[in-house]
């Protein structure tokens, strides 16, 4: 498992101003079914930390206020 170690190459990318990790949600965590994605204690938002998404979508769908962006590659489109 390959970790994501800048933005430009994780295909979840979640816009921190809009992430509200810091009041206790975690639902893009949660419906993750490969458990990619965690919430830094430090900065108190989410991030992807491995590189191995299905871009199945529901962390996308299911965030409450837009925050995370998933960047499906063209030849899966």
């Amino acid at each position: 498992m390959s970790i994501a170690t800048t933005l430009t190459q994780a295909p979840v990318v979640v816009d921190e101003s809009k992430c509200i990790a810091e009041k206790g949600c975690t639902v893009c965590v949660d419906v993750c079914p490969l458990d990619v994605l965690a919430i830094d204690m430090v900065k108190k938002k989410a991030f992807m930390k491995y590189d191995e998404c299905w871009y199945c979508l529901p962390c996308e769908t299911d965030c409450p206020t837009d925050a995370v962006t998933v960047s499906i590659p063209y030849l899966l489109r």
